[in-house]
């Protein structure tokens, strides 16, 4: 199970968008995501009429490395860790390290 999943919400740590929030867009692989409105560059982009697409300046969003973003925690408004917990069903579940709350995913 990993900790950070598709649809969190985090918060940057390190880079230059230290700071910013945004939601995970995708995970690349174990050790790399995609967040909503961070690490945005522009890429030129080719014409290709087989796909639709135009071509010119497009914004993107690229990977960050997993170590620089942190879970945010709404309730105490900082970031945080996370921890698992086997519930009475005995199904891993995530919590939040600081308060012991369950992760809504």
């Amino acid at each position: 199970m990993r900790k950070l999943r598709k649809g969190d919400d985090v918060i940057i740590i390190a880079g230059k968008d230290k700071g910013k929030r945004g939601t995970i867009v995708r995970v690349d692989g174990s050790d790399r995501i995609v967040v909503q409105g961070v690490n945005s560059v522009k890429k030129h982009q080719k014409p290709n009429p087989a796909n639709g697409s135009a071509g010119g300046i497009i914004n993107q969003e690229m990977p960050i490395h997993i170590s620089n973003v942190a879970i945010y925690n709404f309730t105490s408004k900082k970031s945080d860790r996370i921890g698992f917990k086997v519930d009475a069903y005995k199904n891993k579940i995530r919590i939040f390290r600081s308060t012991g709350e369950l992760i809504e995913s």
